[in-house]
């Protein structure tokens, strides 16, 4: 198995409970996550040695998200301590055509505030294969893209196979802005991950036929921008989940990817949402499992688009599935028959 890098913030989520709206919910349920926390938990999940690295304060709490992780077997020993606090969201679970909201009060987080000087990464990177990374991280405050930038360095002086989810939150910063850093650190990337507004406001590129609302997608559309962000950046792979919404509860969920050469479209899944949040995230888990492991592209993407369609099915940031769970899925059953 793989030794997998993910560094990024990860955070106290709380949530109504089941599709409550915040002005009627007079408690919030409590769980833990993060991008890249999540795929690390998958990538601990599917029997890799995954660790992530981040920087949580010394209190309870940050204990508390630590606990989180190494319930699901990922590695924390890079996990930097100190700052002021961990980085809060809350959501409200949309039903229907309502749509979910998040609101975001992570200003000031410990990863927020923390240096280049809190990460030895020439240990971290040591006998590493693979580094992950999503654009949320760089969002979140200028040091902290420069300690990406710096993470970026040290993966790539050893040789280390590098990852990016563009995840565009424009909570968090403006498409103008995003576009101007990331364009700088697609430099170190293989593989890259998106959907089609964050290949929009993210790096500049929009297919044609992306209206995601209208049930159907133009395929040679998503093919044509590929090839133009392989001939700019030089990724080794493309690769965007397409996600078709009929509504918050109802969706369609494939994903395509490139490799310069071939392009391949996934099978679609028609999922009823009970957690929509980290779905990206158990995409991605499952997309640098196959990889790492030397899969195809296309078994690679079935595998993946597989593992994200179960995370819909389960509350929390985290996809808890197994292997196997996943491996069923792809082998046809989708049946949902209860296992005896």
């Amino acid at each position: 198995m793989a030794k997998i890098i993910t560094m990024g913030e990860i955070m106290l989520r709380l949530s109504t409970p089941g599709f409550q709206k915040f002005i009627q919910s007079d408690s919030f349920d409590v769980n833990y996550g993060g991008g890249e926390a999540n795929v690390a938990v998958s990538l601990a999940n599917y029997g890799h040695d995954a660790y992530f690295v981040s920087k949580v304060p010394n209190n309870p709490i940050g204990e508390s998200a630590i606990a989180a992780l190494r319930k699901y077997n990922v590695n924390c020993d890079y996990v930097a301590k100190g700052g002021e606090r961990l980085g809060i969201y809350y959501l409200e679970t949309g039903a229907s055509m309502r749509a979910s909201n998040v609101v975001y009060d992570r200003a000031h987080s410990s990863i927020a505030e923390a240096t280049v000087a809190d990460f030895d990464f020439d240990a971290i990177f040591e006998g590493a294969d693979w580094f992950h990374f999503t654009g949320i991280t760089p969002a979140i405050s200028d040091i902290a893209a420069e300690v990406t930038e710096a993470a970026l360095k040290a993966a790539k002086a050893k040789g280390i196979t590098v990852s990016v989810d563009l995840n565009f939150r424009k909570k968090l910063w403006s498409s103008e802005k995003a576009q101007r850093i990331m364009s700088n650190l697609m430099q170190y990337v293989d593989v890259c991950i998106g959907n089609e507004e964050d290949a929009e406001k993210v790096l500049g590129f929009k297919p044609s036929g992306t209206d995601v609302t209208s049930g159907e997608l133009e395929l040679s559309g998503y093919q044509d921008i590929f090839k133009q962000m392989i001939d700019k950046f030089g990724f080794k792979y493309v690769i965007s989940s397409l996600r078709e919404s009929y509504s918050a509860s109802d969706n369609g969920w494939s994903a395509c990817i490139y490799d310069g050469k071939e392009f391949y479209h996934s099978r679609k899944y028609n999922v009823r949402i009970v957690d929509r949040v980290g779905g990206g995230d158990s995409f991605a888990g499952g997309l640098i499992c196959g990889l790492a492991e030397g899969k195809d592209m296309k078994a690679a993407l079935e595998f993946a688009v597989a593992a994200s369609a179960l995370k819909h099915t389960i509350p929390g940031d985290f996809n808890l599935v197994s292997r196997a769970d996943v491996e069923t899925l792809v082998g046809g059953d989708a049946s949902g028959r209860v296992q005896r």
